[in-house]
């Protein structure tokens, strides 16, 4: 991105002045001037497009680890009031809805499992279903899928996936209110019959991990990890019904903007006011497909404790934290020192509520809340916490992995599956994966630097890092 025509207002923000007639608010864009850099200019086109839509509070915002998207860009937040004819936009949420991260902590420590990694990643391939189109063990009904779509996580643990605990430390307690199962097609319903407890493929996976490195003992010490200790992240989303929900909307939202007279900067930021009978049908599916993306990762995360406990005995699972970054949610935010309610549109961007927010476990309230940035295969994670400055800055967002710096066609052109997979075992890395393709597709050196995305995420004041995990045994679809 050419840095020519933004203001710096901060050592890691810069703006884009709000142009009268044009732009309802300014954009600030969170990074460094490499990380900014480093970016395509459609991440500064779409964002200044998210500016002009109506009801926008406050500034539309990218964060570090920012990418070219479908509509918003990857790492756009935006904040907008429905009581001011604010919007809901599919391509504000993305088409994996609640594409998110689940952090286990476990008692087993490296040793542990370096003596037993082979087994663990053979075992974890052969369990846990990866890759375009696989289907799990389990098989639903469209009227089990409606059961899912509105209970969530709930849903899995009264079926056996889980325990009552797993609850407190989920997003939303593992269920979101307000889903409507009806306003989901039977398409879509059906695109989910056999993924439920699956990865899917892409940029999705199941990570064994090693914390590495702790940078703040007392968050780390609350968040129950400590050096050398194995955890495990499991990134996926609402796999095939979230993407029909999200490919069907987008026509019926364009239909509403053009009969509602809004004028679109782009179509792929087809939107409705929240408030309309198409905003509020595709609020009513968007919420059901969250609540499948919680219950999918609550399987897997099942299915990994059996796995673990089939390897070792004495083995202990805990939810550390689960929390997606593919949403648009009703959040209670300050503006202008009043509190307001606010949907707070994130794609590709993690929620980071500060210490004492009433959302937060009772654990977690002086910490604040684990954000988990997800790093690309091979180069490692980081948990981070919510800290009670981004409320002002961002609404309370962080960014979420280490974002692409190319495209999975340039990818596949500079690195062989095989040869990465290679590379990485001899660093002590298992990769295990369906796809050589998608291996090389998803190479660390196709993503931005996760280390720079975290130190700057700290820096620019959106949450502070706790841990860093560096990567032992990789599941890819």
């Amino acid at each position: 991105m050419n840095l020519a025509g933004l203001n710096k207002i901060e050592p890691y923000c810069w703006e884009i002045p709000a142009v009268k007639g044009e732009m309802h608010s300014p954009v600030h864009l969170y990074g460094s001037e490499p990380l900014l850099a480093s970016m395509d200019e459609k991440v500064r086109e779409q964002i200044t497009n998210v500016a002009k839509l109506p009801g926008l509070v406050g500034a539309a915002m990218t964060m570090p680890d920012a990418h070219w998207g479908y509509g918003f860009p990857i790492g756009g937040v935006a904040a907008f009031d429905p009581d001011l004819g604010g919007i809901i936009s599919a391509g504000g949420v993305g088409f994996d809805i609640s594409c998110g991260i689940r952090c286990l902590r476990t008692n087993l420590n490296l040793a542990d499992v370096t003596s037993q990694a082979e087994r663990l990643a053979n075992t974890l391939f052969q369990r846990i279903p990866a890759g375009v189109g696989e289907e799990g063990a389990l098989k639903l009904s469209i009227l089990q899928l409606d059961d899912i779509m509105l209970g969530g996580a709930e849903w899995a643990i009264r079926q056996g996936y889980g325990v009552q605990e797993d609850l407190s430390f989920i997003e939303e307690h593992g269920r979101i209110h307000n889903a409507i199962p009806a306003n989901v097609s039977d398409h879509a319903k059906k695109r989910q019959h056999g993924e439920m407890g699956t990865l899917g493929s892409g940029n999705h996976y199941l990570e064994v991990q090693v914390v590495d490195r702790i940078y703040d003992v007392d968050a780390a010490r609350t968040f129950g990890l400590k050096e050398g200790q194995i955890v495990i992240s499991i990134h996926c989303g609402s796999r095939g019904l979230g993407h029909q929900i999200g490919t069907e909307y987008l026509v019926s939202l364009a239909k509403a903007a053009s009969r509602l007279g809004i004028e679109l900067p782009d179509r792929e930021l087809a939107c409705a006011p929240i408030n309309s009978p198409e905003g509020q049908e595709y609020l009513g599916a968007m919420n059901a497909a969250i609540n499948v993306a919680l219950a999918n990762r609550q399987i897997l995360t099942h299915l990994t404790r059996e796995v673990f406990n089939q390897i070792f005995h004495d083995s202990i699972l805990e939810t550390l934290f689960d929390v997606s970054h593919n949403t648009c949610k009703l959040e209670k935010h300050k503006v202008d020192g009043k509190g307001r309610w606010l949907y707070i549109h994130r794609k590709g961007a993690t929620r980071a509520f500060g210490p004492g927010h009433p959302a937060l476990p009772e654990r977690y309230k002086e910490a604040g809340q684990p954000v988990i940035i997800g790093g690309s295969m091979g180069t490692g994670s980081y948990v981070l916490a919510g800290i009670s400055e981004s409320e002002n800055k961002a609404w309370s967002s962080a960014s979420h992995g280490a974002g692409r710096a190319m495209s999975r066609h340039t990818a596949i052109k500079q690195w062989r599956g095989k040869e990465l997979i290679e590379e990485l075992a001899s660093k002590g890395i298992l990769i295990r994966t369906k796809s050589l393709r998608g291996a090389a597709e998803e190479a660390p050196g196709a993503y931005k630097d996760v280390d720079l995305v975290a130190e700057v995420t700290e820096k620019a004041g959106l949450a502070k890092r706790v841990a860093f995990l560096r990567p032992k045994v990789c599941i890819k679809g």
